[in-house]
C-alpha cells in the first residue's frame, strides 16, 4: 500500500498499515513493538506559555461576577492570558492593565480597560516573570513595565504568576535585572549599581510608558532578595527596580512537559 505523502517523515519507519503522519519532532521509542507506534512529542516553548495562561484561567473562573476587576500584566504570557480572558466579556466588570500594550490588547478583545484610581480592590492579578525561585520571589521588567506591574499588583489581593518552567530558578540574578531611572539621574544610578557589583547597561532606544529609562544590571547573584530590593529602591533618581521580593507571587503556575506545576506561598510567610 502506498503511503500518502507526509512533510518531515523522512527516515522515520511507520509500522502497521493504518499509521498516521508524525511530525518531524516525534520521538519513537527504541522499545516500539513491531505492529504499533510510540511518540513522545515535545511542546514549544510557546505550547507550554499557552498551558500556563489557560491555567490561570480557573482563578479568574473562581472569583469572576459583574463587579470583579482583574489585575493583567504585560508580556508574551501575558498576552496568551489576556486572549483567554476575552470569554469573559461581560462576566466581570473590566480589567485594569499594567501597560499600553495590555490595555490595547485588551481593549481589542472588547473588556473594559478601568484607571486603578477608580479601582480599590481586586482578587487577584496574573502576570509572567524573567525568573522567579522557590521563595516565589521574581525578577520582572523584560517587557519594561516593571514600576506598573508592581503598581497593579500591589492592590490585588493574589500574585498569580504564570510561566514555563525554564523560569524557575535555584538563585536570582542570571537574568539581568531591569531598573527604572528618571533619565537626569541615569549616570549617578549607574554608578551606585557598580558599587553593589552589578553591570548595568543603558536598555538603548527604549522608554517606559513612564517616560524613563532602563538600566538592565548584568552580573548579580542575589542570595537576599527583599533587602537588594530595599536598597536599590532607595537609591535617588531610582522609579523601582525589578525585584519584586517585598511582595511577591502567592501562587506560582509553571508548566512543564507533563502539565502545570504549582507553587504557592506558605501562609504564615
Amino acid at each position: 500500500m502506498r503511503l500518502p505523502a507526509c512533510p518531515g517523515l523522512a527516515g522515520i519507519r511507520i509500522a502497521g498499515a493504518g499509521a498516521a503522519c508524525m511530525p518531524a519532532s516525534a520521538k519513537v521509542s527504541a522499545k516500539t513493538p513491531r505492529n504499533s507506534l510510540v511518540t513522545t512529542i515535545m511542546l514549544s516553548q510557546q505550547q507550554l506559555k499557552q498551558q500556563a495562561a489557560d491555567a490561570a484561567l480557573a482563578f479568574v473562573a473562581e472569583v469572576a461576577a459583574p463587579d470583579v476587576v482583574i489585575g493583567v500584566g504585560t508580556g508574551s504570557t501575558a498576552d496568551l492570558f489576556i486572549d483567554g480572558l476575552a470569554a469573559y466579556k461581560g462576566r466581570i466588570r473590566g480589567t485594569v492593565a499594567s501597560s499600553e500594550r495590555s490595555a490595547a490588547r485588551l481593549a481589542g478583545h472588547g473588556l473594559a480597560v478601568l484607571d486603578l484610581n477608580d479601582v480599590d480592590y481586586m482578587p487577584i492579578y496574573v502576570d509572567g516573570a524573567d525568573e522567579i525561585d522557590d521563595h516565589l520571589h521574581m525578577i520582572k521588567g523584560g517587557g519594561g513595565a516593571l514600576t506598573r506591574e508592581k503598581i497593579v499588583a500591589s492592590v490585588a489581593e493574589r500574585f498569580i504568576c504564570i510561566a514555563d518552567e525554564s523560569k524557575l530558578v535555584a538563585q536570582l540574578g542570571a537574568f539581568p535585572l531591569p531598573v527604572e531611572v528618571i533619565p537626569m539621574a541615569r549616570e549617578a544610578v549607574a554608578r551606585t549599581l557598580r558599587l553593589l557589583g552589578g553591570q548595568p547597561r543603558l536598555r538603548e532606544g527604549f522608554v517606559t510608558d513612564n517616560g524613563n529609562v532602563i538600566l538592565d544590571v548584568h552580573g548579580l547573584r542575589i542570595a537576599e532578595a527583599q533587602g537588594l530590593e530595599k536598597v536599590i529602591n532607595d537609591v535617588p533618581g531610582v522609579v523601582t527596580c525589578g525585584l519584586f521580593a517585598l511582595r511577591g507571587a502567592d501562587v506560582a503556575l509553571l508548566a512543564t512537559q507533563s502539565g502545570v506545576r504549582r507553587l504557592e506561598k506558605p501562609h504564615h510567610a
